[in-house]
């Protein structure tokens, strides 16, 4: 059963079918670029949603109080000097494949508010509904690679899984920018992504006469459409797009996770994020740009231990050392990179029921592959993980190294349909200790 976050709402791992929109909601099918240059990194970016409590996994305080420090012993790893917790032994052995920024932090603690900042760069304005969906009023990392690189071959440019989180949406770029959305879960025995495959009862032919029967059916409502709202009009353009991956062998080849070795499978490990992490891999090396995971549940204000011992500590440790692991002996990780972030930390205090609440002020963010240095801790946070001590980074400084290990330049604008000018990066600088 899906469990609530304390906001009251229940992030359920729902499917959707067919989920088109014109304002920056996931689109299927029709939602592709043109093919652009090609660019070598794409990005993985394993979003822990509720927020990871990283004083009881990469940034350990065992020096401080019994009533901050928790029950987690560390553990030494494959980076001399860097430890994490005991229970990630798999995730210790790749520690030298990526590094741990400890002295993250930002002003905001509160859920969709800090999920938008995580996965943007920008504080939302005071206008931001974090119950709307989308909630977006500014582009997701992947909608700005989609926009600015495009698509490479016949797959999408970026993709979203196993569910559309509201702030992974293309905002005012567009539904040329929105992510293809899967909605549903890889790790399902019955997996499969509807919109690339025509109803069974549809022959092949009969999905070419609904082809013509579309593009008739354009032609006559044009006219009427002259007046109407431009950006409607820009789904039509990539129609045909969606018949042609419909029917793409590369395109079914990259979303299908069952043709992986079962051995391999069982490494990532037969659950959400592990099969999410491999169908990830899958997808980048068929040429998708950006692929942002959105996994639940880690809002552990209640029994904080004892779910990430018995739960989602265990499905983290295989999903992420199997990824970097694979990525690497396929000779990928240096072209792709891989982010693992919440949209916050946890309170160093632990609270009278045994679990640590939402904190802004101080958290660890993991960043490996795509040319950055692994096995480094950049930065430290104070002797209870309250604030940073040394180089405080913060969320426009993840988006401004992101873009660069991208090739894209931070300081290029877009423009709102008012004409107002955004840059990609909002005053944020790279970290240069992991470059």
């Amino acid at each position: 059963m899906p469990r609530p976050f304390c906001d009251g709402l229940v992030r359920r791992d729902f499917l959707r079918v067919g989920a088109t929109s014109i304002f920056g909601l996931p689109l299927a099918m029709p939602q592709i670029l043109a093919a652009k240059p090609a660019k070598e990194v794409s990005l993985i970016y394993v979003f822990l949603h509720g927020g990871l409590s990283t004083i009881d996994t990469f940034d350990l305080k065992p020096d401080a109080p019994a009533e901050f420090r928790g029950e987690f012993n560390g553990i030494d790893t494959a980076a001399p000097g860097i430890r994490v917790c005991e229970h990630l032994p798999r995730v210790a052995q790749v520690m030298n494949k990526f590094s741990a920024v400890r002295s993250f932090h930002h002003a905001n603690s509160e859920h969709g508010r800090a999920d938008h900042y995580m996965l943007t760069g920008y504080m939302p304005g005071p206008g931001f509904n974090p119950n709307a969906n989308p909630n977006n009023d500014r582009p997701s990392f992947g909608s700005v690679i989609a926009k600015k690189l495009g698509a490479r071959g016949a797959v999408p440019p970026y993709v979203a899984l196993p569910k559309m989180h509201p702030s992974f949406g293309s905002a005012f770029l567009g539904p040329t920018a929105a992510p293809f959305g899967i909605e549903a879960d890889p790790s399902a025995p019955n997996f499969t992504v509807r919109d690339l495959v025509p109803p069974m009862t549809i022959a092949s032919d009969r999905l070419n006469d609904r082809r013509r029967l579309l593009g008739e059916l354009d032609r006559y409502r044009q006219s009427a459409e002259e007046d109407a709202n431009r950006t409607a009009k820009s789904v039509g353009v990539f129609q045909s797009k969606a018949f042609d991956l419909m029917t793409s062998p590369e395109t079914k080849a990259a979303f299908d996770v069952a043709a992986e070795p079962e051995k391999l499978r069982d490494s990532y490990g037969r659950h959400s994020l592990g099969q999410s992490c491999l169908l990830a891999r899958r997808l980048v090396e068929t040429g998708v740009r950006c692929v942002q995971i959105d996994h639940n549940n880690w809002d552990t204000h209640d029994n904080n231990f004892r779910v990430l011992k018995s739960n989602l500590l265990p499905q983290f440790d295989s999903a992420i050392s199997t990824l970097f692991r694979d990525l690497s002996e396929r000779g990928m990780l240096d072209t792709t990179l891989v982010v693992l972030t919440g949209e916050f930390g946890r309170t160093p205090r632990i609270n009278k029921n045994a679990g640590r609440d939402h904190w802004g002020p101080s958290f660890t963010v993991l960043l490996g592959g795509g040319g950055l240095r692994g096995g480094v801790a950049v930065g430290e946070s104070d002797a209870r993980a309250e604030r940073p001590k040394v180089k405080p980074y913060r969320p426009e400084d993840l988006a401004a190294t992101i873009y660069r290990q991208l090739g894209i330049n931070g300081e290029d604008e877009f423009r709102t349909p008012e004409g107002r000018p955004v840059p990609l990066v909002n005053n944020g600088k790279v970290i240069d200790e992991l470059v």
